[in-house]
C-alpha cells in the first residue's frame, strides 16, 4: 500500500473483514472480477487461509450484474449502441494492469450472434447477469456475497476506523472495513433553468419533460399528433425516437414508416442542430496507427508539471488535434496513396515538426481533395454559418447530410475516419490522467465516437419524411411565453416552433452537488472535494477518494462517471487497452492489500 494510508487497524475478535461495494451494475461487476482475478496473489496465496475469509455486501436495488441501466424490465425496442463484438466484460493482453488477465467472451461470442449485431438491452442485461455469476464463482473459498436490494443513504465511521453504511429501511448499518462506490449514471436536481420551465409547465399546463433516462420516463403525457419540442439530438433522443414511434405501434417497412397514429410530431434541435454521426459500418484491416504519438504519457506529464496548471484549450487540444490527425493521415497515406501527392516519409516529418498553420499549409499541399481532410472543426460544428430559406428547405438538407453521412461511415475506402476513432480513444486513455477537464470533450467524443448505430439514424430518415419527426436547427433556443413553448433557431432565420410539450433529451450531468443519489448527496454536504464541474475527487492510483487536503481516505473510493477520472464509454471495445479495466484492477488490489493485512492482523 502508500506509505501515506495508515495501516489497517485489527477487526474486532470474531468478525470476518467486510467490504461493501454501493453499486452492482458493470462496474460492481468488473470490480468482483479483479478481486477474483487478484485474490490468488494478493488473499489467498499469502498465507491467511487460516484467517478466514470476508464477506462482500452489494448494495443495489436492481439485480446484481445489470444494474438500473441493463435491467430485464424494459422495452425490448431499446438496442446497444455498439456492436456485439465491440462490448466485452474482460481483459487482455492490452489492459496495463498489475493483476492477471482472465480472458472471457464477448457479448456477441456468448450469446452467439453476429458480431456486428446491435443487441437489444435485454440481451446485454442477461450477459452482464452471467459475467456476475461467474466472478462470484470465481472467488476464493471462505468469500462470501450478500447482495442487498435497497438503496444506501450514508455512510458514517472514523477515517482510521470501521465504516457504518446506512440502508434505505433497515435500523442498523452493515459495518464496513472498506467502502467502494460503484454508482453508475445518476439522477440529478433539477438546474436554475429546469426548474422555471417547470414552474411555467405547471402554471400552464403544460408537458415539461426533464433531463432524464429516456427509458424510465414516462412519455404518456405526450399526445399522439400534437408537437412536441425536443431538445438534444444525440443517444438519449433516439431512444425518445423510437419509444414514441414503433414503441405506440408504428412499423418500419423499408425504407418507409407506417405510422399508427398514435406518435406525436417531434421538433428536434441542439446546439450542433444534427444526430451524433453514425456507428461506423466495416471492419479494421491491415496496420493500425501507432497509438500515442504526438499526446502521451510524456505529454501528459508535461502538462501536469506546469507550474500554475493547464488550460485545456490552450495546452491540450493542439496536442489532441495533431493526434488525431497523425491517426487520419496515417491510414490515408498508408491504404490510399493514390489519393496524395507526397510520400508519407516527407509528409510525416514535416507534419511532426509542424506547428498549427504550418500542418493546414502542408495538408492543402499533400492531399488534394478536401474530402481526405481532416477537419475537426467543420465536424464538430456542420452547420456554423449556414441558413435555409425555410423549414421545408432544411429538412431537405438535413435529410441529406444525414444520408451523406452514413453513405462514409458505411465506406471503406474512407477508413482514416476509423483511424480517428482509434486515436479517440487513445487520446482518452491520456486524459484520464488529466482529471476534471470539462464538459465540451466528453459531448466531442460521444458526438463523433459514440452516436447511433447505422440503422436508427436511417430510421430518422424515415421518420423525417413521414413528417413525425422535423428539424429544427443549431443553436436551438427554447423560450416559455404566452402560455407555451417555443423554438427556433438560427439555421432557419424567422421559423418559430410552438408547442405545449417540451422534453429535454439528454441525461443528467453527473455531478455530486446536484445528484439525487442521497449517499452522494451527504458525501457532499459533508464536504467532500469536487472539481470545478461537480466531479468526486479521487486519487488516480486507486480510486481512493480525496479529502480537501488532497488525502486519499484509506477505506473510501469511488469508481464511476461522478468521478474525475470517468472513462469513455459505458463498455471497453476488445484490445483497446480499456482503463476502466486498469482502475478496476488497480481498486481491487489495494482492496485485497487492506483486507489481508486486517485478517493477518486478527490472526496473530
Amino acid at each position: 500500500m502508500p506509505s501515506d494510508i495508515p495501516t489497517p487497524i485489527s477487526a474486532a475478535p470474531g468478525t470476518r473483514p467486510s467490504l461493501v461495494i454501493v453499486g452492482a451494475g458493470p462496474r460492481g461487476t468488473g470490480l468482483i472480477e479483479r478481486i477474483a482475478a487478484n485474490a490468488p496473489e494478493l488473499y489467498a496465496g499469502s498465507g491467511t487461509e487460516g484467517a478466514g475469509g470476508f464477506d462482500i455486501h452489494l448494495v443495489d436495488p436492481h439485480q446484481p450484474g445489470a444494474g438500473r441501466i441493463w435491467r430485464a424490465a424494459q422495452s425490448p425496442l431499446l438496442w446497444m449502441n455498439s456492436h456485439a463484438e465491440d462490448v466485452t466484460m474482460f481483459t487482455d493482453e492490452t489492459v496495463v494492469m498489475e493483476g492477471p488477465v482472465r480472458p472471457g467472451p464477448t457479448l456477441h461470442e456468448w450469446a452467439e450472434i453476429e458480431g456486428s449485431t446491435f443487441a437489444d438491452r435485454q440481451l446485454q442485461g442477461a450477459y452482464l447477469r452471467w459475467v456476475h455469476e461467474e466472478a462470484v464463482a470465481a472467488l476464493p473459498p471462505g468469500v462470501t456475497v450478500h447482495h442487498h436490494p435497497q438503496r444506501a443513504l450514508r455512510v458514517s465511521g472514523p477515517r482510521e476506523g470501521r465504516q457504518q453504511v446506512w440502508l434505505e429501511g433497515r435500523p442498523h448499518p452493515l459495518p464496513a472495513d472498506l467502502v467502494v462506490l460503484a454508482i453508475g449514471h445518476l439522477d440529478a436536481e433539477l438546474d436554475q433553468e429546469q426548474h422555471e420551465l417547470a414552474a411555467y409547465a405547471r402554471a400552464h399546463d403544460l408537458v415539461h419533460l426533464p433531463p432524464d433516462f429516456t427509458a424510465d420516463s414516462d412519455l404518456t403525457s405526450l399526445a399522439p399528433g400534437e408537437p412536441v419540442i425536443v431538445r438534444g439530438f444525440g443517444l438519449a433522443f433516439v431512444d425518445l425516437m423510437v419509444l414514441l414511434t414503433e414503441g405506440r405501434g408504428g412499423r418500419h417497412d423499408g425504407d418507409t414508416y407506417v405510422p399508427s397514429g398514435q406518435e406525436p410530431v417531434l421538433y428536434v434541435g441542439s446546439r450542433r442542430g444534427v444526430p451524433y454521426h453514425s456507428k461506423i459500418g466495416y471492419e479494421w484491416t491491415g496496420e493500425r496507427p501507432p497509438l500515442p504519438r504526438f499526446f502521451g504519457p510524456s505529454e501528459v506529464d508535461a502538462i501536469l508539471a506546469r507550474p500554475g496548471g493547464f488550460d485545456f484549450r490552450r495546452d491540450v487540444w493542439p496536442l489532441i488535434e495533431k493526434e488525431l490527425g497523425f491517426a487520419h493521415y496515417h491510414r490515408l497515406f498508408g491504404v490510399h496513396p493514390e489519393r496524395t501527392a507526397i510520400a508519407w516519409t516527407d509528409f510525416e516529418e514535416k507534419y511532426a515538426a509542424g506547428e498549427t498553420a504550418e500542418r493546414e499549409a502542408l495538408v492543402a499541399s499533400a492531399v488534394p481533395d478536401p474530402a481526405d481532410r481532416l477537419d475537426l472543426a467543420a465536424l464538430d460544428r456542420p452547420l456554423d454559418g449556414v441558413r435555409y430559406p425555410s423549414q421545408e428547405a432544411f429538412q431537405e438538407g438535413l435529410r441529406a447530410y444525414v444520408e451523406a453521412d452514413l453513405t462514409r461511415r458505411h465506406d471503406p475506402s474512407r477508413s482514416p475516419d476509423l483511424s480517428v476513432f482509434l486515436g479517440l480513444l487513445s487520446v482518452y486513455v491520456q486524459l484520464i490522467r488529466l482529471g476534471d477537464i470539462g464538459p465540451w470533450w466528453h459531448g466531442f467524443f460521444s458526438y463523433l465516437a459514440s452516436g447511433p448505430p447505422g440503422p436508427r439514424l436511417r430510421q430518422l430518415l424515415a421518420l423525417s419524411r413521414a413528417g413525425i419527426v422535423r428539424f429544427v436547427g443549431a443553436d436551438m433556443a427554447v423560450t416559455a411565453e404566452d402560455g407555451v413553448f417555443r423554438a427556433s433557431s438560427p439555421t432557419v432565420p424567422g421559423v418559430t416552433v410552438e408547442a405545449r410539450a417540451l422534453v429535454e433529451a439528454r441525461l443528467p450531468e453527473p455531478t455530486v452537488g446536484r445528484a439525487l443519489d442521497p449517499l452522494l448527496r451527504q458525501l457532499h454536504a459533508d464536504g467532500a472535494v469536487e472539481t470545478p464541474e461537480g466531479l468526486l475527487r479521487v486519487d488516480r492510483a486507486d480510486g481512493r477518494i480525496l479529502d480537501a487536503a488532497g488525502r486519499p481516505h484509506p477505506r473510501r473510493f469511488a469508481l464511476g462517471p461522478y468521478t474525475d477520472v470517468r472513462t469513455p464509454g459505458a463498455f471497453t471495445r476488445p484490445r483497446t487497452g480499456g482503463p476502466a479495466f486498469r482502475q478496476n484492477d488497480a481498486t481491487a488490489r489495494a482492496v485485497l492489500a487492506f483486507l489481508r493485512d486486517l485478517a493477518c492482523r486478527a490472526a496473530a
